[in-house]
């Protein structure tokens, strides 16, 4: 078996870097996926209503949709060379699994994507609507594939199946399929992509909310805000199905990570819901604990006398990161509690005739705007730190998978990190926020630069604006 020795305290800065490369990486592919599918949507329900304000707002959002893309795939690269450089333990170990499924990624998403993505972009006077359709679809799908094989990867790592250790200690791959379909797969799959869908209508619905504020007749600023509010009150009720279900497959597969969660430093029957404490791990407790009796039981069980192993039934060097997990699981929570009560008062004054004229409703989705983003990074929190001190939970510890790096190295790299990401990366957040501060106007005009397309409509029909609902 391979192993490194370095520095704890290298080890600790070279998972700094990678958790902040990839928490603001994170945001990017999310809100690419959401939007592609956003996109989908707006142009079929142009081409079958023949309305053009699906069309305008289709347009407005090709521009974000551009540019998000753009960032989200320069900013993975940055991750790639940290895995070499900074994980080459794992790089060894792991690789005969981990570079098939990114070389499967690059083989099926990255081709769609690259294939469509400028059809997409330019094509919508070229190439008539129905094949354009065809474009943004398959980028869409292309997305949702690149979603696919590194959820794969990551949820291998939490619940690895399939594998053989070879004889110089590195993971063989055995059965692709249970490999690719591990036990934690299809919850962390659909959590994230019904975070990246509603992330994205909290973004959408915010812009439109920005817009409505100043022109509550703008008819594509409607449509925007009233889509998004839908998407608020249908699908947060199901992502929290899915966490639901999520955290019975912890429980059942990463009982320790559970009880960072949880914040249980003791086994027993009807556990306590911990709605706020502070983890403290040298004590072994959690201080000032806010709790409901029996309710953790109850809601990860289904049984107010269902058992949960607690911190005490593993050895505390297995104990994952305590204070970012349980922290970051409240954060992703309640950011989901206020989801929830957006969405239900979106039905109430839509139901009330009212939902355009509530300004403080709309100042408060105005507010939510990036909620969801945090969530995910949230989330992201939740899953890396709770799967410590393991990077293939169970079989290969953190400190076997880091590369022989100083701090000094370390340091160097991080900081050059930091400045090109808040220069480069910043500039390009700025001019994302720009676009939306934008008024979304009728007769949007392509990204090429050419007079709004009226004539290539659906069946050469010029299409009607109506008053959104």
């Amino acid at each position: 078996m391979t192993r490194f020795v370095t520095a704890p305290l290298a080890i600790q800065l070279a998972r700094a870097q990678f958790g902040f490369t990839i928490a603001f990486h994170i945001m990017f592919p999310a809100f690419s996926i959401g939007l592609a599918a956003y996109l989908v949507v707006l142009e079929l329900m142009w081409l079958v209503t023949k309305k053009t304000v699906y069309l305008d707002t289709y347009k407005y959002w090709l521009k974000v949709f551009a540019v998000i893309f753009a960032i989200g795939v320069v900013s993975g690269l940055v991750m790639a060379y940290e895995i070499g450089a900074n994980w080459s333990g794992y790089s060894n170990r792991v690789g005969p699994i981990l570079g098939p499924l990114l070389a499967w990624e690059t083989l099926t998403a990255f081709f769609l994507e690259a294939g469509f993505l400028g059809i997409m972009l330019f094509g919508l006077s070229r190439v008539g609507p129905r094949l354009h359709f065809l474009a943004t679809t398959l980028v869409s799908i292309g997305t949702l594939l690149s979603a696919t094989w590194i959820l794969a990867a990551n949820s291998w790592m939490q619940t690895p199946r399939g594998y053989t250790i070879g004889s110089n200690g590195t993971f063989e791959p055995r059965n692709w399929l249970k490999i690719i379909f591990n036990p934690d797969f299809p919850y962390e799959w659909l959590h994230m992509l019904m975070a990246a869908f509603l992330a994205t209508a909290f973004a959408v619905g915010a812009v439109g909310a920005f817009h409505l504020l100043r022109n509550k007749h703008n008819q594509v600023s409607r449509l925007m805000f009233s889509m998004a509010m839908w998407m608020a009150a249908f699908v947060t009720p199901v992502q929290g199905f899915i966490g639901d279900q999520s955290g019975r497959e912890v429980w059942r597969d990463q009982p320790i990570k559970l009880a960072a969660i949880e914040g249980d430093f003791h086994t027993k029957a009807g556990q306590a819901l911990h709605l706020f404490g502070l983890p403290d791990r040298a004590l072994g407790t959690l201080l000032y604990d806010i709790k409901i009796p029996r309710l953790g039981s109850l809601i990860v069980t289904h049984s107010m006398h269902g058992v949960i192993q607690g911190l005490d039934a593993f050895s505390r060097r297995d104990w994952p990161v305590l204070i970012p997990t349980f922290v970051g699981f409240r954060i992703m929570i309640g950011i989901w509690s206020l989801m929830m009560i957006l969405g239900l008062a979106s039905l109430w004054l839509r139901f009330k005739g009212r939902l355009f004229d509530n300004r403080l409703f709309m100042k408060a989705a105005m507010a939510m705007g990036p909620a969801g983003f945090i969530a995910i990074i949230a989330g992201w929190v939740v899953t890396e730190t709770g799967r410590q001190p393991w990077t293939v939970y169970g079989l290969l510890r953190t400190a076997q998978s880091a590369s022989p790096l100083t701090v000094g190295e370390l340091l160097w790299s991080f900081g050059i990190i930091i400045v090109l990401y808040f220069f480069i990366f910043g500039t390009g957040i700025r001019y994302v926020l720009q676009m939306m501060a934008r008024e979304p106007v009728l007769d949007e005009p392509d990204l090429e630069g050419d007079k709004p397309m009226r004539s290539h409509g659906p069946k050469g029909l010029h299409g009607g604006v109506s008053r959104v609902k």
